[in-house]
């Protein structure tokens, strides 16, 4: 915490998503419902993961780790939203705003990692299925989860040490609904270069080699889809990769317009209506993009269905 001692700062202020009154509600009601279905799906695909065997393949301990992820990304955001929507508690603690952006620079980071994973997972079972099993090895599953999660945490760390490093001399309301970083570099009256020089640089070599991993993935399978003479088989390859192909677009589109400009280009109201896709909108269709576009895991749900009856 010595890191921090450049402040006098305890708390700050979270302007939320409106300020419009007739809307607090309806927004309220709107993203407790999101909320709901986000914990209810990923939780539910966590389960089911683990209890039915004929899941326990590679592409579902990364999907449930997928899953793990999607909850704490919209626990790390959605509730301290839904209280500054209902009350006039908006403000957030000094230590809290930083745990807030720690957790959630870790489900980010880790999330573009996975994703990238989960693409080489369906290039290896498409282009070399005799070898699936030897390469993609469950010694070989820990490792590359583990990995993503180990960088997940050294970003985090990193970006957090540096924006609470920081001088907050000036106004300490934070318009945003959450505690992120081009906000709270906004705010500063120290010296920010440093700091948005790494935030692109992270976003970067994250996002973009990860992008890179999964279009040259995808690349390769599409190459080896087209060389499938039996329509079945292209049909199922390209099935279970659709769901993969989908949830990318949606996060990495509003992950690049986030992060990936100048900062004079930044328009926080915009910002804040692009960020909800990410923070709140996608954990939510994550599970269910999967599960309705994934033979197995409705096969897997109506066998459990059936047995509770």
């Amino acid at each position: 915490m010595s890191v921090w001692n450049h402040t006098s700062v305890t708390k700050f202020t979270l302007l939320g998503i409106t300020d419009q009154k007739e809307l607090q509600l309806p927004l309220f009601v709107l993203f407790l419902l999101i909320y709901i279905i986000t914990l209810v799906g990923n939780l539910g695909m966590i389960l089911l993961i683990k209890t039915d065997s004929r899941l326990h393949l590679p592409m579902y301990f990364f999907l449930s780790n997928l899953a793990f992820i999607d909850v704490n990304y919209s626990s790390s955001i959605t509730p301290k939203m839904l209280v500054s929507l209902l009350t006039e508690r908006k403000s957030i603690g000094f230590s809290a705003c930083a745990a807030q952006m720690f957790v959630f620079v870790i489900c980010g980071s880790t999330e573009c990692l996975l994703l990238a994973v989960m693409a080489f997972d369906r290039y290896v079972a498409i282009c070399y299925p005799l070898r699936y099993s030897v390469i993609m090895s469950g010694k070989t599953c820990v490792w590359l989860v583990a990995i993503s999660y180990f960088l997940g945490i050294f970003y985090a760390v990193l970006h957090t040490t540096l924006t609470f490093s920081l001088s907050f001399c000036g106004s300490k309301v934070i318009n945003h609904y959450y505690c992120d970083i081009p906000p709270l570099l906004k705010l500063s009256c120290s010296d920010i270069h440093t700091n948005e020089t790494v935030v692109f640089a992270q976003v970067s070599i994250n996002c973009v080699g990860t992008t890179v991993t999964i279009l040259l993935s995808y690349a390769c399978i599409l190459v080896t889809i087209l060389k499938i003479r039996s329509t079945e088989r292209a049909r199922k390859a390209f099935s279970t990769c659709s769901s993969h192909l989908i949830v990318v677009s949606l996060f990495y589109g509003t992950i690049f317009y986030m992060y990936l400009r100048p900062s004079s280009t930044y328009a926080l109201e915009q910002d804040k209506v692009a960020s909800l896709f990410y923070t709140v909108v996608i954990p939510m269709l994550n599970p269910v993009i999967y599960s309705l576009r994934n033979k197995e895991v409705r096969e897997a749900f109506w066998r459990k269905f059936r047995k509770t009856e």
